[in-house]
Protein backbone atom coordinates (compact mmCIF):
# COMPACT_ATOMS: atom_id res chain seq x y z
CA UNK A 1 0.00 0.00 0.00
CA UNK A 2 2.90 2.08 0.44
CA UNK A 3 3.86 1.98 -2.97
CA UNK A 4 1.17 4.13 -4.07
CA UNK A 5 1.80 7.41 -2.73
CA UNK A 6 5.40 7.35 -3.53
CA UNK A 7 4.49 6.81 -7.07
CA UNK A 8 2.11 9.62 -6.97
CA UNK A 9 4.72 11.51 -5.38
CA UNK A 10 7.12 10.92 -7.95
CA UNK A 11 4.81 11.37 -10.92
CA UNK A 12 4.16 14.99 -9.50
CA UNK A 13 7.32 16.03 -9.09
CA UNK A 14 8.53 14.60 -12.59
CA UNK A 15 5.07 16.79 -14.01
CA UNK A 16 6.58 19.86 -11.81
CA UNK A 17 9.58 19.56 -13.59
CA UNK A 18 9.32 19.24 -16.70
CA UNK A 19 6.34 22.05 -16.27
CA UNK A 20 9.38 24.58 -15.23
CA UNK A 21 10.84 25.15 -18.59
CA UNK A 22 7.66 25.95 -20.94
CA UNK A 23 10.41 28.33 -22.92
CA UNK A 24 9.15 31.12 -21.17
CA UNK A 25 7.48 32.18 -24.83
CA UNK A 26 10.41 32.48 -26.42
CA UNK A 27 11.21 31.45 -30.00
CA UNK A 28 13.44 29.03 -28.81
CA UNK A 29 12.32 25.83 -31.19
CA UNK A 30 11.02 23.39 -28.35
CA UNK A 31 8.71 22.00 -28.42
CA UNK A 32 7.45 23.60 -24.52
CA UNK A 33 7.98 27.17 -26.24
CA UNK A 34 4.11 29.26 -25.96
CA UNK A 35 2.34 29.48 -29.08
CA UNK A 36 2.89 32.90 -30.32
CA UNK A 37 0.69 35.32 -32.47
CA UNK A 38 3.71 35.82 -35.33
CA UNK A 39 3.80 31.87 -35.27
CA UNK A 40 0.16 30.95 -35.82
CA UNK A 41 -2.20 32.00 -38.36
CA UNK A 42 -5.65 32.29 -35.88
CA UNK A 43 -8.87 33.22 -37.97
CA UNK A 44 -12.78 33.52 -36.57
CA UNK A 45 -14.97 31.18 -38.41
CA UNK A 46 -18.57 31.24 -39.56
CA UNK A 47 -20.27 32.57 -36.57
CA UNK A 48 -23.82 30.78 -35.33
CA UNK A 49 -24.58 34.81 -34.78
CA UNK A 50 -27.51 35.49 -31.93
CA UNK A 51 -30.36 37.27 -34.27
CA UNK A 52 -31.74 39.10 -31.54
CA UNK A 53 -31.64 40.70 -27.49
CA UNK A 54 -31.70 37.78 -25.55
CA UNK A 55 -30.66 35.51 -28.22
CA UNK A 56 -27.22 33.10 -27.89
CA UNK A 57 -24.20 33.07 -30.31
CA UNK A 58 -21.19 31.02 -30.44
CA UNK A 59 -18.14 32.42 -32.60
CA UNK A 60 -15.38 29.32 -33.47
CA UNK A 61 -11.86 30.29 -33.44
CA UNK A 62 -8.82 28.24 -34.91
CA UNK A 63 -5.32 28.20 -34.71
CA UNK A 64 -2.95 26.84 -37.17
CA UNK A 65 0.71 26.46 -35.84
CA UNK A 66 2.74 28.17 -38.86
CA UNK A 67 6.40 27.82 -37.16
CA UNK A 68 8.11 25.81 -34.57
CA UNK A 69 6.65 23.16 -32.67
CA UNK A 70 4.90 25.23 -30.09
CA UNK A 71 2.33 24.54 -26.94
CA UNK A 72 -1.32 25.88 -25.74
CA UNK A 73 -1.27 25.38 -22.04
CA UNK A 74 -3.96 27.30 -20.27
CA UNK A 75 -7.07 29.37 -21.66
CA UNK A 76 -6.78 32.68 -24.55
CA UNK A 77 -7.22 35.79 -23.44
CA UNK A 78 -10.68 37.46 -25.00
CA UNK A 79 -11.13 40.86 -24.64
CA UNK A 80 -14.34 42.94 -26.20
CA UNK A 81 -13.53 46.66 -26.97
CA UNK A 82 -16.05 49.23 -27.88
CA UNK A 83 -16.86 52.84 -26.82
CA UNK A 84 -14.21 53.28 -24.84
CA UNK A 85 -13.94 50.40 -22.68
CA UNK A 86 -12.24 46.95 -22.54
CA UNK A 87 -14.03 44.09 -21.10
CA UNK A 88 -12.27 41.13 -20.75
CA UNK A 89 -14.15 37.71 -21.53
CA UNK A 90 -14.48 35.20 -18.67
CA UNK A 91 -13.66 31.57 -18.82
CA UNK A 92 -16.75 28.99 -19.17
CA UNK A 93 -17.30 28.30 -15.94
CA UNK A 94 -16.79 24.11 -15.32
CA UNK A 95 -14.32 24.33 -18.44
CA UNK A 96 -10.82 22.71 -17.81
CA UNK A 97 -7.68 23.81 -19.70
CA UNK A 98 -5.83 20.99 -21.41
CA UNK A 99 -2.24 21.74 -22.52
CA UNK A 100 -2.06 20.94 -26.37
CA UNK A 101 1.53 20.39 -28.36
CA UNK A 102 1.42 21.89 -32.20
CA UNK A 103 3.48 20.55 -34.10
CA UNK A 104 3.91 22.87 -37.20
CA UNK A 105 0.72 22.37 -39.61
CA UNK A 106 -1.45 21.46 -36.50
CA UNK A 107 -4.78 23.28 -35.50
CA UNK A 108 -6.82 23.51 -32.41
CA UNK A 109 -9.84 26.11 -31.48
CA UNK A 110 -11.91 27.30 -29.19
CA UNK A 111 -15.34 28.93 -29.07
CA UNK A 112 -16.55 32.76 -28.02
CA UNK A 113 -20.08 32.35 -26.83
CA UNK A 114 -22.58 35.59 -25.92
CA UNK A 115 -25.59 36.82 -24.99
CA UNK A 116 -26.66 39.69 -27.57
CA UNK A 117 -27.72 42.48 -25.93
CA UNK A 118 -30.71 44.97 -27.01
CA UNK A 119 -28.86 47.52 -29.76
CA UNK A 120 -28.53 51.06 -27.55
CA UNK A 121 -29.15 49.46 -23.77
CA UNK A 122 -27.07 50.81 -20.60
CA UNK A 123 -26.97 47.10 -19.73
CA UNK A 124 -25.08 45.70 -23.32
CA UNK A 125 -21.24 46.49 -24.43
CA UNK A 126 -21.83 47.76 -28.21
CA UNK A 127 -18.50 45.71 -29.35
CA UNK A 128 -16.16 46.93 -31.97
CA UNK A 129 -13.37 44.67 -32.34
CA UNK A 130 -12.34 41.12 -29.93
CA UNK A 131 -8.52 40.95 -29.36
CA UNK A 132 -7.22 37.56 -28.67
CA UNK A 133 -4.25 36.40 -26.67
CA UNK A 134 -2.87 33.17 -26.46
CA UNK A 135 -1.65 32.06 -23.36
CA UNK A 136 2.19 32.59 -22.44
CA UNK A 137 2.24 35.84 -24.97
CA UNK A 138 1.70 39.58 -24.44
CA UNK A 139 0.89 39.90 -27.68
CA UNK A 140 -2.89 39.72 -29.35
CA UNK A 141 -4.53 40.34 -32.64
CA UNK A 142 -7.86 42.18 -33.02
CA UNK A 143 -10.94 41.44 -34.91
CA UNK A 144 -13.82 43.57 -35.89
CA UNK A 145 -17.22 42.68 -33.95
CA UNK A 146 -20.07 42.08 -36.21
CA UNK A 147 -22.23 40.44 -33.81
CA UNK A 148 -24.25 42.89 -32.12
CA UNK A 149 -24.41 44.46 -28.76
CA UNK A 150 -23.21 41.72 -25.85
CA UNK A 151 -25.44 41.86 -22.77
CA UNK A 152 -24.04 42.30 -19.26
CA UNK A 153 -24.66 39.92 -16.82
CA UNK A 154 -27.48 40.47 -14.22
CA UNK A 155 -24.43 41.23 -11.73
CA UNK A 156 -23.88 44.66 -13.75
CA UNK A 157 -20.74 45.21 -15.81
CA UNK A 158 -19.52 41.73 -16.78
CA UNK A 159 -20.26 40.78 -20.03
CA UNK A 160 -22.92 37.85 -20.27
CA UNK A 161 -19.95 35.71 -23.29
CA UNK A 162 -17.49 32.74 -22.26
CA UNK A 163 -14.45 31.31 -23.43
CA UNK A 164 -14.09 27.58 -23.86
CA UNK A 165 -10.72 25.91 -23.48
CA UNK A 166 -8.70 24.88 -26.13
CA UNK A 167 -9.57 21.67 -28.63
CA UNK A 168 -7.16 19.49 -31.16
CA UNK A 169 -8.48 19.81 -34.42
CA UNK A 170 -7.87 16.47 -36.37
CA UNK A 171 -6.71 13.49 -35.29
Amino acid sequence: MRAIPLTVTALTAALLLTACNDGGGEKNGKSGSACEIGGVSLQIGAASVAPAAGDTGEIPVSITNQSTPCTLDDFPAVALNGGGTTTRVPVLKGAKAQKLKLAKGDSASFSISYVRGAEGAKNALAAQTVKITLPGSDTGRTFPWKYGPVAAKSSGTAPDASVSAFQQVGD
